[in-house]
């Protein structure tokens, strides 16, 4: 049994153990089980996913990019996959105060493009790829997060605990009390997305990052709409910059047209920006106000919500991808390509690779050791020329701003495109949390009230998450020091997590009078969206898994 813990777990050993159930981890369980058949070479793979079920943490535009199924099951569209909707109109449009202009295509580079590529829901695609894994014999299991890396006396990865299941709001243990179960394997691959804490620890413990700029994050909000049928234009895929951000802060939106009269509106912001009174779920809010977007919501219904971290640093922030052990694929490694909006299809191909190089290694009677395999495949592969060619383009967008690093990166991409880019490759140089300006620097920012109709609270958008925790368990979002939010946060910085947070978690209550400031921790509301873990400017936040299956259960998203 554990010999890392302080009580006695069970433990199921396996030769792949994947932490995550995304478009990177099922794509990696498909592709090894694939590989035995083809080889006929038994290999067993278990899959772990934090949500209460497959999709139920999966937020995404999504246009998706087709490479990456076409690589893992090229008749996927004979086979039920529910991603059909494909793109018929691509719009892109600068937006100031009251109207926006409308930025002739032609003017893109052609990576720009998004016709040939499909809309639909990211969530929904892994419910069905979860059920083609399942088909080939990967065990699933939902509901159980990774909540510690297994070592073995050399200090190689082994596996992983999951979390364990009925222990109180003080830390004792419940009479419904479970400890966490060891799954053991040869090799494991971390597919847990954006900013996994466990994956965090990897690059932190096996120095991932060294000789890397820092990882940069956006915060991405997303609403779904049922509209009227006259407003629907299915296929359309319709994305901005401008207004309601200024200049010096980076960010845009997007609509995209699918299904049945549904459209998917999301607010992309940079988590670099630098005014501490900022609110990216109120900058959401007030978008949809706009006299070149208001109507396509007027007599819709919103019918889901939700918000997750995004990847940004791109090319140059990519860590070292393993580690005796395992590896990191999909988003847990950032591959999101910015100016396309897209990561799914990096995601499906990292985790095709993983995979490709923890079946060689198996099948060699090999353990523990490094996939180097996986690296010289990244390096030579699609996901890594992706990035490389549009890599020039956040840098200059920090540096420069929207309308100038924007011009400047298309500039870069069509040079590109013509095999004549920047021979060299710009620093993003610092963490997104090193941005945000002292409040004395900064104004504040008076966001209207929502209406209702167009525009929301946090908690009605909180509720549509379907977001739920028990609440008789241990606050998963752990503060270093308790004492900074108030002592340093609060008269340094106005206390920005009770803005950056987009489910109102964090929370500065104070007495009748306005005095007796106190630092509120409100964790059944959390969508798990990371953002305090990367925006905190004391870096006092460490998100953490929560008990088995809590969270957003998104639905469609």
């Amino acid at each position: 049994m554990s010999d890392q813990a302080a009580v006695e777990r069970e433990y199921m050993e396996y030769d792949v153990v994947i932490v995550g159930g995304g478009p990177a981890g099922l794509s990696a369980a498909i592709r090894l089980r694939q590989l035995a058949a083809e080889e006929d070479f038994d290999i067993s793979v278990c899959v772990i996913e934090k949500g209460s079920e497959i999709g139920a943490h999966i937020l995404s535009g999504a246009v998706m990019d087709p490479i990456g199924l076409d690589t893992l099951l090229p008749d996927w569209r004979n086979m039920g996959a529910p991603v059909d909707t494909e793109v018929t109109a691509d719009h892109f449009i600068y937006l100031g105060p009251a109207g926006g202009i409308r930025i002739p295509n032609f003017l893109f580079p052609p990576l720009m493009n998004n016709h040939g590529n499909y809309i639909g829901s990211l969530g929904n695609l892994c419910r069905w790829l979860a059920e083609q894994a399942e088909g080939l014999g990967v065990e699933i299991y939902p509901g159980f997060p990774g909540a510690e890396v297994l070592y073995d006396d050399e200090g190689a990865v082994r596996g992983v605990v999951t979390g364990d299941m009925g222990v109180a709001r003080d830390g004792s243990h419940k009479d419904s009390y479970t400890p966490g179960m060891e799954l053991r394997g040869k090799y494991t691959l971390f597919a847990e997305g954006v900013r996994g804490s466990l994956s965090k620890e990897l690059i932190r413990k096996f120095k991932l990052d060294e000789g890397r700029e820092p990882q940069k994050f956006g915060i991405g909000l997303k609403e779904l709409w049922e509209v009227e049928p006259s407003k629907h234009k299915k296929g359309l895929v319709q994305h901005t910059m401008g207004w309601p951000l200024d200049n010096s802060t980076g960010g845009g939106s997007f609509l995209y047209h699918f299904g049945e009269n549904l459209v998917s509106v999301g607010f992309v912001l940079h988590l670099n920006y630098k005014n501490p009174y900022l609110s990216p779920f109120d900058e959401f809010q007030r978008f949809k106000h706009h006299p070149s977007i208001v109507d396509t919501f007027v007599g819709g219904k919103r019918i889901a919500y939700g918000a997750r971290a995004i990847t940004e640093g791109g090319f140059q922030s990519v860590p070292k991808l393993t580690f005796p052990g395992g590896a990191l694929i999909g988003c847990s490694a950032g591959f999101v390509n910015v100016p396309r909006i897209k990561g799914s299809h990096n995601a499906i191909l990292t985790g095709i690779m993983g995979a490709d190089a923890a079946f060689e290694a198996v099948k060699d009677g090999r353990q523990g050791d490094e996939l180097t395999s996986y690296t010289e495949a990244y390096e030579q592969s699609a996901v890594y020329k992706d990035l490389k060619r549009v890599r020039n383009v956040k840098p200059l967008w920090s540096k420069l701003g929207t309308f100038i690093g924007i011009g400047l990166g298309g500039i870069d991409m069509w040079m590109n495109n013509l095999g004549i880019g920047l021979p060299f490759t710009l620093r993003h140089k610092k963490a997104d949390f090193e941005s945000i300006k002292k409040a004395s620097e900064c104004k504040p920012i008076a966001y209207p009230k929502p209406d209702g109709k167009i525009s929301f609270d946090k908690l009605s958008s909180v509720f549509l998450s379907a977001t739920n925790h028990e609440e008789d368990q241990p606050v998963h979002l752990k503060l270093k020091d308790p004492a900074i939010p108030i002592a340093y946060n609060l008269p340094m910085y106005d206390e920005p997590a009770q803005r950056y947070c987009p489910a109102q978690v964090y929370e500065v209550v104070r007495d009748d009078d306005g005095s007796n400031p106190r630092f509120q921790i409100n964790a059944q509301n959390c969508v798990h969206c990371k953002t305090c873990d990367i925006k905190d400017p004391a870096q006092n936040i460490n998100w953490t898994v929560p008990e088995g299956g809590g969270g957003p259960n998104y639905p469609n998203m």
